[in-house]
């Protein structure tokens, strides 16, 4: 069944109020960065004004947030072709510290007067400018989970890198990276598109797209298994608190005819819910219940459903799954 008329009018509406919609989702820090120039002469200059312009470490760090995401953007040229790694000699441990400082230095510089970088750019940049007005922050390395080809893939190499910034006794996780925008697979190029969301991100939501190398947070061990074999979530998801239930695991084996129960927090038969299927085709959702503060429903496993299954709320995609015949 094709997804109905009035699910296309509010994709156009969607579409028309994007400016009002990014109006929308500024905070108070935000709206004074986007007044702040797109350069300025040195990281010292701009660390002075956030200062100056906000009294708490967590304003300022989200004032660093803020600014970096709407001025920085995602060299991906430069992640499709690497610069070789830099090699150097030295003669003592001082010297050996002394040339990993100046590459850091170069790469921090490098990031903030060409407003373009990958992931390591905007993490060190963030690092130094927290630094700056004295906030405690680190750089975390590990994996990352942005597509549905990475529902149970078995590669497991460090992929990406974000921070954690101490603020009231509390480690905070951001990733100004995805802050940024995301690459548009469809249109070949990245599309700038402010994302609080990667701000004091909540936990769950946070390690169920980013996996670190050390296989824990603040002494918790986390399980690099349920990372893979886990759903893929998106923005929308976390912006909306969208709690995915059920399936809890994102590689569902099935056979033609099997039917999946889902539960979805914080949706309700007034959103439109449906699903594309192989032809890509919108299919909406039969007979959902509205149960404990969420939408429960079923989607009959048949010969339209493909190798994924991804489900939608008001032309959002928010989950997906990876389909495999028992």
């Amino acid at each position: 069944m094709r997804i109905p008329k009035t699910a296309f009018v509010f994709l156009f509406l969607h579409i028309f109020f994007l400016n009002f919609t990014f109006a929308q989702k500024l905070s108070e820090v935000d709206k004074i960065v986007a007044k702040y120039p797109k350069s300025f002469n040195t990281t010292e200059k701009l660390a002075d004004k956030i200062e100056n312009d906000f009294n708490s470490d967590y304003d300022r760090a989200r004032a660093i947030y803020t600014w970096i995401a709407l001025n920085i953007r995602y060299d991906y040229n430069a992640y499709l072709n690497p610069p070789k790694m830099r090699g150097f000699t030295y003669s003592s441990e001082a010297e050996k510290q002394r040339k990993i400082k100046q590459m850091n230095d170069d790469l921090i510089q490098k990031a903030f007067n060409s407003k373009k970088a990958v992931c390591e750019g905007f993490t060190a940049l963030y690092q130094h400018l927290s630094t700056l007005v004295g906030i405690k922050c680190e750089i975390v390395r590990g994996d990352s989970k942005t597509s549905v080809r990475d529902i149970g893939r078995k590669t497991t190499s460090s992929n990406h890198a974000w921070n954690m910034v101490l603020i009231d006794k509390k480690w905070r996780l951001i990733d100004v990276t995805w802050g940024q925008g995301y690459y548009d697979s469809s249109k070949g190029r990245m599309v700038n598109d402010f994302a609080p969301i990667y701000f004091d991100t909540d936990p769950d939501y946070f390690f169920a797209k980013h996996f670190p190398d050390s296989g824990s947070f603040l002494g918790s061990r986390l399980s690099k298994e349920d990372f893979l074999n886990g759903p893929l979530i998106y923005n929308k998801t976390i912006e909306e608190d969208y709690k995915i239930k059920a399936p809890d695991f994102g590689i569902l084996e099935v056979r033609r005819g099997d039917k999946i129960d889902f539960e979805i927090k914080n949706v309700s038969k007034s959103n439109q819910v449906f699903y594309l299927n192989k032809k890509n085709q919108a299919v909406k959702v039969q007979n959902p219940k509205e149960k404990r503060g969420g939408l429960e429903f079923e989607i009959l496993i048949d010969n339209n459903v493909g190798d994924y299954i991804t489900i939608f709320v008001d032309t959002n995609s928010i989950v997906s799954f990876k389909i495999l015949p028992k």
